[in-house]
């Protein structure tokens, strides 16, 4: 199955954040690559991420200092990067509660990309324009 968008989280920004924007895409009409809605009891981890990331055309990925400590978010973002890298995937940074300062120190590849913030744009707003990226490539 091809999804649109893979979504690297840390699952403390689910309720805030993450599963609200989740939601929006699926409204916008988007295949949603999101654990809570992908993955099931008993199912490898690694590897159903592995597929997702290999099956979707965005990476989107929400920074958050939470993202930043923990060691799946990287090993996605590894993922995401290296398929980037390649041409077959769009790495898509959202920041989340992050300041320019924390992005750059974690990975300045990344703080050089052009990022939406949920400081300065809803989670319909992001939506929105992730889907008319998304159709704008189809």
């Amino acid at each position: 199955e091809t999804h649109d968008v893979f979504i690297s989280h840390a699952s403390e920004d689910k309720d805030e954040f993450v599963r609200p924007l989740a939601n929006a895409l699926i409204n916008e009409g988007l295949n949603v690559w999101f654990d809570e809605m992908t993955l099931r009891i008993g199912d490898s981890l690694r590897q159903k991420i592995d597929k997702g990331l290999a099956n979707s055309r965005v990476g989107l990925v929400v920074l958050s200092p939470s993202f930043i400590a923990k060691g799946w978010t990287n090993y996605e973002l590894d993922g995401i990067v290296t398929r980037t890298v390649s041409g077959e995937q769009v790495l898509l940074p959202i920041w989340h509660n992050i300041t320019k300062q924390q992005v750059i120190d974690f990975s300045p590849s990344l703080a050089d990309k052009v990022a939406r913030s949920t400081a300065t744009h809803t989670v319909n707003e992001i939506a929105a324009e992730i889907a008319e990226l998304i159709r704008s490539r189809s």
